[in-house]
């Protein structure tokens, strides 16, 4: 694919509280390089850009004395207007994306719909404890964040887990690998609803 023809977008968003700058090419190798403060999430980032074969940059600056939750939410905000900038009209796509990921004793679900109708179910269970100084809540107002900038309906079940860190972990694999089904490019041309446009 040519640098003309490739869905990439770069996004920054400032406030009094954070500032985070994020890149995504959709057609890229999963090479990512992701600082936000929040260990765990560039975890989390870098593990998503992997699996869904995306280049990711992610920059972010934060209030983190007072609490992760502004970085992690505005860096689901900003990941999610710039992966909508990326698909564009999302002419050609397949649009659905199904996966089921295991992690050792965790196994997560992942569905999407890159219909421009953003919605999320989260029907995920995990202990409060938190993972390294991450707080398990801040997974779900991450991915609420990216489903509502990116115009996702987007499902996530973690159907069994003893294991926090690898609950969450699956989750952000299956996003990945999902995200990556939806967004190949199948019939060229052609807009993937029966309307003729997404939304």
């Amino acid at each position: 694919m040519s640098e003309r023809q490739r869905r990439r977008a770069e996004h920054t968003r400032t406030t009094r509280e954070t500032d985070v700058r994020v890149v995504l090419d959709l057609d890229g190798s999963g090479v990512s390089a992701c600082a936000t403060g929040v260990p765990f999430l560039d975890h989390m980032l870098t593990a998503f850009a992997k699996h869904g074969r995306f280049d990711l940059t992610v920059q972010a600056t934060g209030d983190l004395a007072v609490d992760d939750h502004h970085t992690v939410e505005d860096v689901g905000l900003v990941l999610g207007m710039t992966f909508a900038a990326a698909l564009g009209d999302g002419t050609g796509i397949a649009r659905f994306g199904t996966t089921y990921v295991p992690m050792d004793d965790a196994l997560a679900r992942v569905v999407v719909d890159c219909a421009a109708r953003p919605y999320l179910v989260w029907a995920v269970e995990v202990a409060p404890a938190r993972v390294g100084s991450f707080d398990p809540a801040l997974a779900e107002e991450f991915w609420r964040a990216v489903a509502m900038r990116a115009g996702l309906t987007l499902h996530v079940d973690v159907l069994r887990q003893r294991n926090a860190h690898h609950a969450l972990e699956a989750i952000w694999k299956a996003a990945g690998v999902a995200l990556h089904a939806a967004t190949r490019i199948t019939v060229p041309g052609d807009a993937p609803s029966t309307k003729g446009v997404l939304g």
